[in-house]
C-alpha cells in the first residue's frame, strides 16, 4: 500500500444509485432542450389564476373526473392548469419547482463542481411579479401573499405594460424578519433561466436584484423584502462557512447545486439537501404534534395494482397492499397513505431497496402534494441509525484535493 493510500481520509460507502442518476440528469439536460420560454410564461400565467383560496381546493366529486388528457404525469397547458383542484392542483404546481433530493452519498467532485449554502427555515414557495402586482405561492399552490414589489412589473409604480415584462423566482419565506431569501431563478423580466446553469443563475439574482431596488427595506411600494443567499464554492473553506458561519436567519441544514445543473422541476439529484443536528432544529421527520416518532414514517402513493411508490420520476416502489385490504379501506389510486418502518427496517442491497418493513397508518394530510421522494425516505433512514456526518463531506472534499494535487513522494519517486 502507497503513502497516498494510507493518508486518504475515510470515504462512506455508497448505499444508492445517486451519484450514476446525476451523471445521466446531466446528460440529459444537455441532449433535451426544452421551450423554456414557453415553460416560464405558463408558470406565469398559473401562479395568477389559481385560486386564491385554501378553500377552493376542496374538490368536489365531479371536479374529481378529470380528462384523460389530465391524468398525473402528463404534462398540463394553461388552460388545464388552471382549472385543476384539490389534489391535482397541488401536484401540479408542486411539480413546476425543483426539488433537491437529499443527500444519500457525497458527489464525486464535490469540491470542484459544486456550491453550497445554508437553507433558510420557512415556506418554499414561488414568487411572481406581472401586471403591476406580485403574488407568492405555496407550494401545494396556495396562495400565500399578494402584494407590491420592487420586482420588474411588480408594482403599479414601475409597470413595465407589457405582458412580456414578469419574474418568477424561488423563495423561502422566513416568517420571523418577513424576508423572501431568494434561493434560485426562473425568469426575470420576461427572459426564461431555466436552461441557463446554476453558476449563471446565481450571477444574474445577484446582479439583477440589487439594480431593482428588491433588497431595500420595505417601503409603501415594496410590501417584502428580497435577500440573495451567500452561496460558497464547495471546498472546505467554503463548506464550513456554510456550516458553522453566522446568517441573519434560522437554518434548515445545507442545499448543494452542481453548478452545471440547469433549472429541472420535480426531484433531481443536481441539487441536494443536507442536515445534522448542528445546523437544522428537525433533522428527524416530527409528527403532527412536532414529536419525534418511535418508529420512521413515510408517505407513498397507491397505484392501481396496490403497490406503493414513490414521488421519483420514475417512482421507486417500496412495498404492496393486497387487494382485500385496498377494498376493505376503501383506498383509490393516488391516495397518499402514511406507513410506520416496523422493526424489519429497510433492507437495502447493491445500493437497492430490497425490500421495507411497512407498517399502515393511515391517509396522508389532504394538504399534502405529493409522496415522500426515495432520497427522503433513505436519509430519514440513515439519520436514526447510520447518519451521513458532516465529517464524511470534509473527508470526501480532501479525497479530492490529494487526487488532484499529487504528493511529494509521489513527485519524487524516479
Amino acid at each position: 500500500m502507497s503513502s497516498h493510500d494510507i493518508r486518504r481520509p475515510f470515504k462512506r460507502p455508497a448505499v444508492s444509485d445517486q451519484q450514476r442518476r446525476r451523471e445521466v440528469s446531466l446528460l440529459r439536460q444537455s441532449q433535451n432542450r426544452l421551450d423554456a420560454q414557453l415553460q416560464a410564461r405558463r408558470l406565469a400565467s398559473t401562479v395568477l389564476c389559481l385560486p386564491s383560496s385554501q378553500d377552493e381546493y376542496n374538490s368536489t366529486p365531479e371536479e374529481q373526473q378529470l380528462d384523460t388528457e389530465l391524468e398525473y404525469g402528463h404534462p398540463h397547458d394553461l388552460r388545464q392548469a388552471t382549472k385543476l383542484r384539490g389534489p391535482e392542483a397541488r401536484l401540479w404546481f408542486a411539480k413546476q419547482l425543483m426539488l433537491p433530493e437529499w443527500m444519500m452519498d457525497v458527489p464525486d467532485n464535490l469540491n470542484t463542481d459544486w456550491y453550497v449554502f445554508a437553507r433558510p427555515a420557512g415556506k418554499r414557495c414561488f414568487v411572481v411579479s406581472s401586471n403591476g402586482t406580485t403574488i407568492s405561492r405555496l407550494r401545494n399552490g396556495i396562495l400565500l401573499h399578494r402584494f407590491p414589489s420592487a420586482l420588474p412589473n411588480g408594482a403599479r409604480t414601475n409597470n413595465s405594460k407589457s405582458a412580456q415584462s414578469y419574474c418568477i423566482l424561488d423563495c423561502i419565506f422566513h416568517e420571523s424578519d418577513e424576508t423572501y431569501y431568494v434561493i434560485d431563478g426562473v425568469c426575470w423580466a420576461g427572459i426564461s433561466l431555466y436552461e441557463c446553469t446554476a453558476e449563471f443563475r446565481f450571477f444574474w439574482l445577484n446582479s439583477k436584484l440589487a439594480e431593482t431596488g428588491a433588497c431595500d427595506a420595505p417601503s409603501t411600494y415594496h410590501r417584502y423584502r428580497f435577500s440573495t443567499l451567500p452561496v460558497y464554492n464547495c471546498d472546505k473553506e467554503g463548506l464550513q462557512t456554510a456550516y458553522a458561519g453566522q446568517v441573519p436567519y434560522v437554518k434548515d441544514g445545507l442545499l448543494f447545486y452542481n453548478k452545471h445543473a440547469q433549472y429541472q422541476t420535480g426531484n433531481t439529484p443536481l441539487a441536494l439537501v443536507w442536515k445534522d443536528e448542528n445546523c437544522s432544529q428537525y433533522v428527524i421527520d416530527t409528527d403532527n404534534k412536532g414529536q419525534v416518532p418511535s418508529q420512521q414514517q413515510v408517505v407513498l402513493e397507491l397505484l392501481d395494482d396496490g403497490r406503493l411508490a414513490t414521488s421519483d420520476d420514475p417512482p421507486v416502489i417500496i412495498g404492496c397492499l393486497l387487494g382485500e385490504f385496498v377494498q376493505k379501506t376503501e383506498l383509490h389510486r393516488g391516495d397518499l397513505l402514511k406507513f410506520a418502518i416496523g422493526e424489519g427496517g429497510l433492507v437495502i442491497v447493491d445500493s437497492k431497496l430490497e425490500k421495507a418493513d411497512l407498517q399502515y397508518l393511515g391517509k396522508s394530510n389532504r394538504a399534502r402534494a405529493f409522496a415522500d421522494s426515495y432520497s427522503k425516505v433513505l436519509f430519514q433512514h440513515a439519520a436514526r441509525y447510520s447518519p451521513l456526518r458532516i465529517e464524511h463531506l470534509f473527508a470526501s472534499i480532501s479525497s479530492c484535493v490529494e487526487d488532484e494535487n499529487p504528493t511529494q513522494d509521489a513527485e519524487m519517486a524516479g
